[in-house]
């Protein structure tokens, strides 16, 4: 009979990342816009981790990521003092549970 191993704790983290992107054809972004800052939140084992599959994804839904500002899990961001509402929350655990990229908020830059 085998023997079952252990199943090991999920080492997964949610991060909070911003992520400034420049304008490429078929970004879907307003017409005129100069970019956008999306907030997201990405699972990964560290926060390197959860940047590069923020990136990875986001050239594959044709935007141009140009950078990218980390604020930490949510544990570091309540030791922060930050007050995360439940629906920032809902969508932590929502890329937890998916192992997954949420983009929490769009907001589109303009030159005026």
């Amino acid at each position: 009979m085998a023997e079952t191993k252990p199943k090991k704790p999920n080492r997964q983290q949610v991060y909070t990342l911003l992520v400034q992107i420049g304008r490429k054809q078929g970004d879907g972004l307003p017409e005129a816009a100069t970019g956008a800052a999306l907030m997201c939140f990405a699972s990964g084992v560290d926060e390197a981790e959860a940047v590069r599959e923020t990136v990875a994804l986001l050239k594959q839904a044709d935007t141009a990521p140009l950078d990218v500002t980390g604020y930490g899990t949510l544990a570091e961001r309540e030791a922060d003092g930050q007050e995360i509402d439940a629906e920032e929350r809902d969508l932590m655990q929502r890329a937890l549970d998916e192992n997954s990229v949420i983009v929490a908020q769009m907001t589109p830059f303009f030159d005026n």
